[in-house]
């Protein structure tokens, strides 16, 4: 479908979000909980939709990462359920004023906590994103204009129908939430230019649409969700416990923005850990990108029959890549200040972290390594809204503005001053 307009469908959705930002926290609530009930009455349906959308995608050519990242089966449309419902118990984030104080005139004034207003938000293949930010948005008295991929396009209908439906029967405007209903990638440039209608862009998707959305849109854009992502095994690693977080953050889902993209080894060290963590994550279906060291170090290993396929030589590019796959680089170095230097390098900035049991190098890395989320002993897997108890998340901000990380319910969030005088004049 591309004879619509969307001027008139951000319009809409402005002037529906007028009409939300006034609803009662209690409301926004049942909201989400007649939400959650749709999608697990509706699952069939929608996974039938999804079904035809992974098909056309497959005869297309779509890489298996994306045809994974599309999936939306039973199971998952449960788990996404159970996602918006966890939203239910958070606290209203509308409803936080701080701040406060009383000038020396008499003046009292705090600072309220209000929706950004209308968002933009762009994304590719996970129709999931529909609900999470639609969800999101409800909660936090947020409007959202989605525009998702063409290869979800069945799922995103199917999904956000079940908002439409919601909205309605809880008599709130089914425009809070609207889903651009083409693929026309011209619809993109389009939603860019209307700075009067929507507030913010959020793009979840590569390099090129962040630089492309920076570029055209006339209004604020924050950008994220590109992971290359570190952990660094120190000398003074628990060295038997490494390898099962190495194996989580890579193996347990590596289509995804937090998962491991590169493990730098401290050189002391390499020798005992190295081969165990090749041969472990191997036998789950991993490739090796290794530098020079790392090859020479696992000349045991390559040589095993079974094995030696699954190692290349680390290129220019290795490490400057986000694999969402099962591949992993392999570095060796001479210490901290090395594995920093390297992260400095390399880093998208999203997720990286130190594996060691002293707790001054674990504090040095934390304060030195300026990504999103930092970790010491832990899966890069976690920077996720709902495993850090924001209950969702619209997108993982790689900036350092407003907000970064996770951006959950107080992230869409802005605030206003308020002043009150008893008919104060100023001198």
């Amino acid at each position: 479908m591309t004879d619509f307009n969307l001027n008139a469908l951000a319009s809409a959705t402005r002037t529906a979000w007028k009409t939300l930002k006034r609803s009662s926290h209690a409301q926004r609530n049942a909201v989400l909980a007649a939400i959650a009930d749709t999608l697990i009455a509706r699952s069939a349906a929608i996974a039938t939709a999804n079904a035809d959308d992974l098909a056309t995608s497959a005869a297309a050519g779509l890489d298996s990462a994306m045809l994974d990242r599309l999936r939306l089966d039973a199971p998952r449309i449960s788990a996404l359920a159970d996602d918006v419902r966890a939203l239910i118990d958070l606290p209203d984030p509308l409803a936080v004023c701080f701040d406060q104080r009383v000038l020396a005139n008499g003046l009292m004034r705090h600072r309220r906590r209000v929706p950004i207003g209308v968002l933009g938000v762009i994304y590719e293949s996970r129709p999931n994103v529909s609900i999470d930010v639609a969800a999101l948005a409800i909660k936090s008295g947020n409007a959202a204009v989605l525009r998702g991929g063409k290869e979800s396009l069945r799922s995103n209908l199917a999904l956000v129908a079940c908002v439409h439906d919601v909205l309605r029967a809880a008599g709130l405007p089914a425009d809070c939430i609207s889903l651009i209903p083409s693929s026309d990638r011209r619809h993109v440039l389009e939603l860019l230019t209307l700075d009067a209608s929507v507030d913010l862009i959020i793009p979840r998707g590569g390099a090129a649409l962040h630089a492309f959305c920076r570029e055209h849109a006339r209004m604020p854009v924050i950008t994220g969700g590109i992971g290359i992502c570190h952990l660094y095994i120190d000398e003074h690693a628990d060295l038997a416990r490494v390898v099962p977080v190495i194996g989580n953050a890579k193996v347990q889902r590596p289509t995804v923005c937090n998962a491991l993209d590169t493990v730098l080894v401290q050189r002391s060290v390499a020798a005992q850990v190295v081969p165990d963590i090749v041969r472990t994550l191997a036998a789950a279906g991993v490739f090796f990108r290794v530098d020079p060291e790392a090859f020479a170090l696992l000349a045991g290993v390559i040589a095993e029959t079974d094995l030696r396929a699954r190692f290349t030589a680390a290129g220019p590019e290795d490490f400057d890549t986000e694999w969402l796959s099962l591949v992993l680089g392999i570095k060796i170095v001479g210490d901290l200040d090395d594995a920093i230097a390297h992260i400095d390098a390399h880093s998208s900035g999203h997720s990286d972290g130190i594996l060691t049991d002293d707790r001054e190098r674990a504090r040095d890395f934390l304060e030195r390594v300026d990504s999103a989320a930092v970790y010491w002993n832990a899966s890069t897997r976690f920077t996720d809204g709902g495993q850090l108890g924001l209950g969702a998340e619209v997108a993982v901000s790689t900036q350092r503005i407003h907000a970064r990380g996770p951006m959950g319910l107080e992230e869409l969030t802005s605030y206003k001053w308020v002043i009150e005088g008893a008919y104060h004049t100023r001198r």
